[in-house]
């Protein structure tokens, strides 16, 4: 008689800890993993920071979350400019950064470039300024649109390495206007680059 308590005992346990654990797999959810490479240091800031402080319809978007998000914004900006500028007219690093939108945009310039035989050479010396001009959500749809201040080295040079544009040694101020949009209906927690405005 003892034995069949033990067993109801132990059927009992199970049954308990099998609810407990659909009960956390409810809530807490399943990882599915994300396609893509990024920069490690680009998708580290984005996963710790910005990405958490979504912002909401009719949430204040504060300023620890605009902080966030402008370290990451910043990190991105200097990933696209870099791979773009690069002189293998190939875009690699940038790829999930951007929508196809701007991925195909991006990639006809490139195309365009290496037809002519040209190859860009940059030296990024870094933004000076990054600053939140508007934020609003439509339809579960966030854009962020962000005013940057760069300086970089760059010129354009032909296949016998000769300059056509720029000037390798001077530094030149860039003015952007990006604009970054996330939907929040997506599994994918990524910012991408959908327009720019200059």
């Amino acid at each position: 008689m003892n034995y069949s308590f033990e067993y109801i005992d132990i059927i009992l346990l199970a049954m308990i800890a099998g609810f407990i654990f659909l009960r956390l797999r409810g809530i807490l959810g399943k990882r599915t993993g994300f396609e893509g490479k990024l920069r490690e240091e680009f998708k580290e800031e984005l996963t710790k920071t910005v990405l958490k402080n979504n912002i909401k319809k009719n949430q204040v978007f504060d300023e620890d979350a605009k902080n966030d998000f402008i370290k990451g914004a910043m990190i991105a900006y200097e990933t696209i400019i870099t791979d773009f500028s690069d002189n293998d007219n190939k875009l690699t690093e940038s790829k999930p950064l951007l929508s196809k939108k701007m991925y195909d945009h991006f990639n006809e310039s490139l195309r365009d470039r290496s037809k002519r035989g040209h190859y860009a050479e940059i030296t990024f010396i870094g933004v000076n300024s990054a600053t939140i001009r508007e934020h609003k959500e439509i339809d579960q749809i966030l854009k962020v649109t962000v005013d940057f201040v760069s300086e970089v080295i760059t010129c354009i040079k032909d296949k016998d390495k000769k300059i056509v544009s720029g000037d390798p040694k001077k530094i030149k101020k860039i003015y952007d206007t990006w604009v970054f949009s996330r939907d929040t209906r997506s599994t994918n927690p990524n910012w991408q680059l959908i327009d720019t405005l200059n």
